[in-house]
């Protein structure tokens, strides 16, 4: 056992890439919940839009890339655990022949050199590292120019979050031995609005978007998206 762990966490995380999907698209309606947000994370997004390096953070079994409308020349999926991306590379087999990549990364800390990315995303991604802040200073530092960050979030703490998590994956996760609560405390340290106001103060100018309402709001929703066009000038970190 690593030092500072316990046998729950490392338990969940040795199963993580084999449980994910069956924890999230298991059921028709948890399946749809969580593709909506996939499809309001491309939104803004339509076939005629171009990036030509896209990096995608934290992208586990590849469940977002075939909501990608946008043409691009080169799309790098990466992730910390190189089983979810074994995973992900098996089920995206034959699409986009040639043009997809996939390295393990931490998501806070990337080894590529600065200003080499036209767009990164990132999915149910920055609700789980600490300190959040760093993490989006990195992704900055390897975007171009004007180059477009695009962030995904659940509005957890918030009131619709708690209830649906309580509907939906918490039961899938109790039936299969998870302990689900415990889990959840570990992976998502940061809360939804406290991101969205570290991402408000980073970037004046940008585009959000809420999911299944459009109200402002983190109790009536369960996700927010967050789109801005970096420019390195005038970014405030």
């Amino acid at each position: 056992m690593q030092q500072g762990e316990d046998k729950a966490w490392l338990e969940w995380r040795a199963q993580f890439s084999d449980v994910y999907d069956h924890a999230n698209y298991s059921s028709a309606l948890q399946a749809w919940v969580m593709r909506s947000s996939h499809r309001l994370a491309e939104k803004p997004f339509a076939a005629d839009a171009y990036f030509d390096r896209v990096l995608e953070i934290g992208a586990g079994t590849g469940e977002h890339l075939p909501f990608v409308r946008h043409g691009f020349g080169e799309y790098i999926l990466t992730d910390q655990d190189p089983k979810t991306l074994e995973v992900a590379k098996a089920k995206l087999t034959g699409l986009h022949d040639g043009k997809l990549g996939y390295e393990a990364h931490s998501g806070a800390t990337l080894t590529y050199p600065d200003n080499c990315f036209d767009r990164v995303v990132a999915t149910h991604v920055l609700e789980h590292i600490f300190p959040p802040h760093l993490a989006i200073k990195e992704w900055v530092r390897v975007l171009k120019d004007q180059g477009t960050l695009s962030i995904l979030i659940p509005t957890d703490p918030g009131l619709a979050w708690r209830l649906g998590r309580h509907l939906g994956p918490r039961k899938s996760a109790l039936a299969q031995g998870l302990a689900y609560d415990y889990i959840m405390a570990r992976e998502h340290v940061n809360a939804c609005n406290n991101l969205i106001a570290i991402l408000r103060h980073y970037f004046p100018v940008r585009e959000e978007a809420w999911w299944p309402l459009p109200l402002p709001s983190i109790d009536l929703n369960l996700f927010f998206a967050f789109h801005v066009k970096v420019s390195k000038q005038e970014s405030k970190q």
